[in-house]
């Protein structure tokens, strides 16, 4: 007994019918449109990649940490003004809440660099 053909229906076997298989032409459209997908891809992937003038993660670090300092700079000099009575309450209550938040996002980053420091320093030789 040979094998089964679409085709030539046998004893026992089924033949396919349109309505149990999809129309080959819908896999057709389906990976043109995965192709097009693709391609919408690869002209959004440039937008991603780092700019010439990006520079390096040491200028990174170095303009994170000036503006950092500029931010606590710019809330200590508020709140002298709010206690020589020159400045506005909720500017100065605005200026803690924005500098709690730079303490406390430098103090994760501060977290994350040891804990990676330490993964580096478990590691085998």
């Amino acid at each position: 007994m040979g094998s089964p053909c679409w085709g030539a229906p046998q004893q026992g076997l089924m033949t396919p019918t349109s309505s149990e298989f999809p129309d080959v032409r819908l896999q057709y459209r389906m990976e043109l449109s995965a192709l097009g997908a693709a391609g919408k891809y690869t002209a959004a992937r440039p937008a991603t990649e780092p700019k010439d003038g990006a520079g390096s993660a040491g200028q990174l670090a170095a303009n994170l940490a000036r503006d950092f300092a500029a931010t606590l700079q710019e809330s200590e000099e508020l709140a002298k003004s709010a206690m020589t009575g020159n400045a506005d309450p909720h500017a100065l209550v605005q200026a803690l809440a924005q500098t709690e938040l730079a303490v406390e996002t430098a103090i994760s980053v501060r977290d994350k660099v040891v804990e990676a420091y330490q993964e580096i320093l478990r590691m085998p030789v």
